[in-house]
Parts: C-alpha cells; structure tokens; sequence
C-alpha cells in the first residue's frame, strides 16, 4: 500500500545516507594512506642515500687502511732493504710476510 511504499521509501534513504556517509569516511581513510604512502616512499629514498653514503665511507676507510698497511709494509720492505742490502726471500716466502 502507499503506507509501506513511503516507508520503504524513507528506509531506502536512510540506507543511502548511511551509504554515502561510509563512502566518504573510505575516501578520507584513502587520503590519508595516500598521504602515508607518500611519506613513506621519500623516508625510504632517504634511508636508501643514506646507507650508499655510508657504504661509500666505508669503503673509503677500508681503503685508506689499506693504504695504510701498504705503506708500511713498503716502510718495512725499505728498512729490509738498507739492512740487509737486498730483500730476496724473507723467510722464504718470496718477499712476502
């Protein structure tokens, strides 16, 4: 009857409000992970430079300690050098310690 049809009609509306209103609260979540995904994607760009920035002075300080003990073992072969006249084996291992 007309009572039940406006009434379905009132339900059919509420419903839809209900409906818009969720729709709305999904769009701001949507946002909002949005928002998060973007601070997250340039926080891990950052930590990404940052270990290679680390990586790279590792590396220049393991190679400067390499250096380092080159030098000395050259400083070592030249002291061997001038006090013993020449370095041909040390101790048998081609010059090699």
């Amino acid at each position: 009857s007309c009572r039940q049809a406006l009434e379905q009609a009132r339900v059919a509306a509420e419903e839809l409000e209900d409906m818009k209103a969720v729709a709305k609260r999904l769009e701001e979540e949507n946002a909002e992970l949005r928002r998060q995904a973007r601070h997250t994607e340039k926080e891990q760009r950052s930590l990404c430079s940052r270990a290679e920035s680390l990586q790279e002075e590792r590396l220049l300080t393991e190679g400067q300690g390499l250096r380092e003990q080159i030098q000395a073992q050259a400083a070592r072969m030249a002291s061997l050098e001038v006090s013993g006249g020449t370095v041909a084996m040390v101790g048998g291992a081609g010059g090699c310690v």
